[in-house]
């Protein structure tokens, strides 16, 4: 099982505006290093919370399904399944029709159910399913306890910066911040 993203969110959940209200900084000479610790800040939430914050499309690869029929797509919240593919021997693709597969979205991984399930040709990465995720398109749209995650985060690398080479990076990961992500970590197999 593979999971990679495959369009990236067109937004940032914390402007470079909101980022630089909380530093306190009314100049724009760091505008570069700040908007990149917002980035490095929220893949940091994503990562650690199995969430997508912004919209953005993600495929899961598998080389057979699972018992059971019901695939769990890593990456919350879903928002829909774009496309599921199996590829034969000859790596030719066939997509299921939508009406083949149920999503639950509700869940946390959320499932996809399939009733029937072809057998891939293919032995390994036979199973493509494409689907989108995240709270929606703008940060406004993003709880507000992961974009205060990401400010104390982003603020903590900004403060040690210096004190530290690029390679001593990350130096710490703050308590705050790992309070504040405590309750949107999943669980973990």
């Amino acid at each position: 099982m593979t999971l990679f993203r495959t369009v990236e969110p067109a937004a940032e959940p914390v402007s470079l505006v909101e980022a630089k209200a909380h530093l306190r900084i009314a100049h724009d000479s760091e505008d570069g290093l700040i908007s990149g610790l917002i980035r490095a800040a929220r893949e940091e939430v994503e990562r650690v919370a199995g969430m997508a914050l912004i919209d953005q499309a993600w495929r899961l690869v598998l080389d057979r399904w699972p018992l059971g029929g019901i695939v769990l797509l890593r990456r919350t919240p879903v928002r829909e399944v774009l496309s599921v593919t199996v590829f034969d021997g000859d790596g030719a693709a066939t997509v299921l029709a939508p009406e083949d597969h149920q999503l639950d979205a509700v869940s946390s991984p959320a499932r996809l159910h399939l009733e029937e399930r072809p057998a891939p040709g293919l032995a390994l990465n036979g199973i493509e399913i494409d689907f989108s995720a995240g709270f929606g398109e703008a940060g406004t749209d993003v709880p507000d306890l992961l974009k205060r995650a990401m400010l104390i985060l982003m603020a903590h690398w900004y403060e040690f910066r210096g004190a530290f080479g690029a390679d001593g990076q990350p130096v710490s990961i703050p308590d705050e911040y790992r309070r504040l992500i405590a309750a949107w970590r999943g669980p973990r197999l």
